[in-house]
């Protein structure tokens, strides 16, 4: 009978239902008007996430803390942001799909996975968590802040050309 790693398996599986999450919700949040309370609610909600950082056992140090924010940030962020377009269509203003999004979000799951794998040998499972939050955290507030700086530049000059949320 082949051994299997439970955590790696929790790992993969919970990779993959986030990310079929964040398929479903993308489709979602394609076929209705954007507002601004759709834009900022996102990163407003994974916020309150940081309140695990209360717990002692999910402390990190300040560096590794902003590392993992501005990796998220600075390098995640880009390829989904690229994929995020934003156009007027009368009085509404939506969020236009990219085909290339699913390839984009398998591959910055694939990257986050690879990356989870080499830093659990390292540190707890809380810290590791801690430390894949931030991440998170840092690639979702960029790109919905450059989505929200397109979004207002859409509403506030109604013949602006399409742009994209980068």
């Amino acid at each position: 009978m082949p051994i299997v790693h439970v955590p790696l398996l929790f790992t993969v599986a919970g990779s993959l239902l986030g990310a079929g999450a964040m398929i479903a919700w993308r489709l979602r949040e394609t076929s209705r008007p954007i507002s601004t309370g759709r834009i900022i609610g996102p990163p407003l909600g994974m916020s309150t996430g940081l309140a695990m950082f209360l717990a002692p056992a999910a402390r990190v140090p300040w560096a590794w803390a902003l590392a993992a924010f501005l990796l998220g940030a600075l390098v995640l962020a880009i390829p989904v942001a690229r994929s995020s377009r934003l156009v007027r269509r009368g009085d509404v203003v939506l969020l236009e799909r990219s085909r290339a999004f699913l390839w984009i979000l398998l591959g910055v799951v694939a990257v986050r996975l690879a990356l989870r794998t080499y830093v659990e040998h390292v540190l707890s499972p809380m810290q590791t968590g801690g430390l894949f939050f931030l991440l998170a955290f840092g690639m979702i507030l960029r790109w919905r802040v450059a989505m929200l700086l397109s979004y207002r530049r859409l509403v506030r000059l109604p013949d602006a050309p399409i742009v994209r949320a980068a």
